[in-house]
């Protein structure tokens, strides 16, 4: 689905008309992805016509006392902290730090040059599917969709890429999407991230920065939800036994979320 050009909220993106398969496609206006929302405006038009009722904050408390979300009018926020138990042990650096170690180079490289960006990002994958603060969020995120009177809901971190494509990942994984499918959601928020980041990166290519570097810490690449899709299947098997027996959300709100969020040809 292309990303909805809002000028208020960045890496907005419905879900919705995604393939499925055997004439199947996710329902539009269910479910939303996003970066955060501290500049969210509910008067601007294209984004007061989603209706949205919830929102699902996946950001750690700094970040969301740095910067924190702004709400529809009657909008309902739920906090989700995927990374409380990972941050402090995952490699990377905090939000604030990013900017900083993109100004720069040498700093960059020095904590994360020699391809210790991209295995960081794979180990906080995989600690999306191992640690109990990510289950407890992701379980209490699909538990919302799976409310049979929920309204629309948007679900988001900072940048929208990674605890955000995960959490879109197991929705799509859920209802049926294929491999391809998964991968092409995953990697569709580049564009409008690497164009929010222009400026950033070009100064620190300038300064001699390695581009691959600064890609690999506000981008997404296929490693890195492969390493958590083979973290699902070492763990659980399978996407759906990771659902019930690694999140403990029950069959029948999956049933719910499938019954929700598709669309048959008729």
């Amino acid at each position: 689905m292309p990303a909805i050009p809002a000028t208020s909220v960045a890496n907005l993106r419905d879900l919705g008309t995604l393939p499925l398969g055997e004439g199947r496609s996710v329902r539009a206006g269910r479910v939303f992805r996003s970066a955060q929302l501290d500049r969210f405006d509910p008067a601007e038009p294209v984004v007061a016509a989603l209706g949205i009722r919830t929102v699902v904050d996946f950001r750690t408390e700094h970040e969301r006392v740095d910067r924190p979300d702004r709400l529809p009018p009657g909008g309902r926020l739920l906090i989700a902290d995927v990374l409380a138990d990972h941050l402090a042990t995952s490699g990377l650096p905090p939000a604030a730090m990013l900017k900083k170690l993109l100004t720069d180079p040498a700093l960059a490289e020095e904590y994360l040059g020699g391809g210790r960006a991209q295995d960081a990002f794979r180990r906080t994958y995989r600690a999306f599917v191992s640690t109990d603060s990510a289950r407890a969020s992701y379980r209490a995120f699909l538990e919302e969709l799976g409310d049979p009177h929920a309204g629309p809901l948007l679900f988001h971190c900072t940048a929208g890429k990674d605890r955000t494509g995960w959490a879109a990942t197991i929705v799509l994984s859920l209802l049926g999407a294929d491999e391809k499918t998964v991968m092409a959601e995953f990697l569709s928020v580049n564009p409008g991230v690497r164009q929010a980041f222009a400026p950033m990166i070009e100064g620190f290519t300038a300064q001699g920065g390695d581009p691959e570097l600064a890609l690999a810490l506000i981008g997404v690449v296929p490693a890195y939800l492969e390493a958590g899709l083979d973290e699902v299947a070492v763990r659980h098997g399978s996407m759906e036994k990771y659902v019930r027996e690694g999140l403990g959300v029950p069959d029948e709100v999956t049933a719910v979320i499938r019954e929700r969020l598709t669309v048959y040809e008729a």
